[in-house]
């Protein structure tokens, strides 16, 4: 099946007519292609989006909601379709693809909803006769780079606070599960949402990526992917200071103290690390348990990752495959690092036993104890199902770990001491804190990260904002 890219309301091929496939990582099937796009069909999304940006921007706020609540209208009237493709491009399971596209309606739908309330101020002047306000502007064209794990929500975070306030933007999805956001942009189609508003292009990073991020049209860059990847696009927008909002990785710490609920705790970890196969930036980690619980708690959480079915995403409610070969290639050799310093593996730790596991990008719900904050899966991000555990003295020695750390994106930690949990709040340098909470990710909250972790953020008031730029107007009367 061959999905094409959409552009200025029309649907192209790659002017050289090169295609990239796209493979099931359940069986390492290709099951569809996609324009390998080239600088040509860069050049014309971004004149495109710069062409339908004015008039878009002059149209009252909420006659652009009116276009994002059709999108989510045509997302929802999509779903089984838009489920099953999510499953085989990018191998979450049925149940997790069918949260996906429930996120996505409501990312779309909270966007549309905040037009009303966009908002400036008015502040009193020094001056008599003179007024001083701040009013909140769009950038322009914004350009949404989106990572592999979640192709479609990501999509809806970024694209409809960027309509609402008045930007069009180009969406690039990551070359591995580029086809929910075409069939995205055929819900978009039909809504009747003016050319331009929205364009997508698919393709590499160096084909399609770079000439997108360093084109002086593109005034904001939002990008949901790892620190690597925020660095090089941080570097090649600098010479055109384009504004940028980085939601990068980071290898979240679950801290359990020793008056912690253990079995509630060790259950909402082994939710935390093990959804999406592990891929969610937010994700646990790595556990830091204080010494006299530890073995308690890592008995409960052997409990609950030995109920962990692991098998076709499209049937089985419990763990899919790793979305690419090179990421499964990345977390073996992560294992293996950890295991050759000094960890053990306490479950897992390969590709599971099976006919139905001889292809594809399989891998077993894994724990390694015996880690230290040096071991290789504790230092780096893992980014799929290894979950190292670590004995700490207390709490300072799991706060001094986790802050040493170069990024700080989330963290999690479990104590019933109101003095700890108070103190971790203001010392625990992390964008999220979930405090005796599992994983979750309201639309009204806000998600960014300290640190490496990245600059800006998404969601709630605060996500909307940071499509909007200030410009102040004193004005003598």
């Amino acid at each position: 099946m061959f999905y094409k890219c959409f552009i200025d309301n029309e649907w192209v091929e790659a002017e050289n007519g090169n295609r990239i496939e796209v493979q099931n990582p359940a069986t390492g099937e290709v099951w569809a292609e996609v324009p390998a796009c080239t600088g040509a069909e860069v050049s014309r999304a971004i004149e495109s989006s710069a062409r339908a940006q004015k008039e878009w921007a002059a149209l009252p706020p909420v006659e652009r909601a009116a276009y994002i609540y059709k999108i989510a209208k045509g997302v929802e009237r999509e779903r089984n379709l838009l489920e099953e493709l999510l499953v085989k491009e990018q191998g979450k399971t049925r149940a997790e693809a069918a949260g996906e596209v429930t996120d996505t309606i409501r990312y779309l739908t909270y966007s549309a909803e905040a037009a009303r309330r966009l908002r400036g101020d008015i502040f009193p002047s020094d001056s008599p006769r003179e007024q001083l306000f701040i009013y909140k502007v769009p950038y322009g064209v914004t350009l949404g780079l989106c990572a592999y794990n979640y192709p479609l929500a990501l999509i809806g975070r970024k694209a409809g606070p960027a309509l609402v306030t008045g930007n069009t933007m180009i969406i690039k999805p990551h070359e591995a599960t580029p086809v929910t956001a075409s069939v995205f942009c055929r819900i978009v189609e039909e809504t009747g949402l003016p050319a331009g508003v929205i364009n997508m292009v698919t393709g590499t990073g160096s084909e399609v990526g770079v000439p997108l991020v360093e084109s002086p049209t593109v005034r904001l860059i939002t990008l949901t992917g790892s620190i690597r990847a925020g660095q090089a696009v941080a570097q090649a927008s600098a010479k055109n200071i384009t504004a940028l909002s980085l939601e990068l990785g980071g290898s979240a710490p679950f801290i359990v103290l020793k008056d912690a609920d253990i079995e509630a705790a060790a259950e909402a970890c082994a939710i935390a690390r093990f959804a999406n196969a592990g891929q969610v930036c937010i994700c646990s980690e790595a556990v830091l348990v204080e010494d006299s619980v530890a073995e308690a708690f890592t008995e409960k959480l052997l409990e609950h990752v030995e109920k962990i079915r692991v098998g076709d995403p499209m049937e089985n409610g419990g763990m899919g495959p790793i979305t690419t070969p090179d990421a499964l290639a990345r977390i073996e050799k992560i294992v293996a690092d950890s295991v050759a310093s000094g960890a053990e593996i306490a479950a897992g730790g390969k590709r599971p036993k099976g006919k139905e596991y001889e292809s594809g990008n399989w891998y077993e719900p894994t724990v390694l104890v015996n880690a230290t904050h040096d071991t290789a899966a504790v230092r780096e991000e893992i980014f799929g199902p290894v979950l190292p555990i670590v004995r700490v003295k207390n709490y300072e020695e799991a706060l001094n770990i986790a802050n040493s750390r170069p990024d700080g994106l989330s963290a999690y930690l479990w104590t019933q001491n109101p003095s700890i949990y108070m103190d971790a709040i203001q010392r625990l340098e992390t964008g999220t804190i979930f405090l005796n909470s599992g994983i979750v990710g309201y639309i009204q909250g806000y998600h960014n990260g300290h640190k490496l972790s990245g600059v800006g953020g998404e969601d709630g008031i605060y996500g909307v904002e940071g499509y909007l730029q200030k410009r102040t107007v004193y004005q003598k009367f």
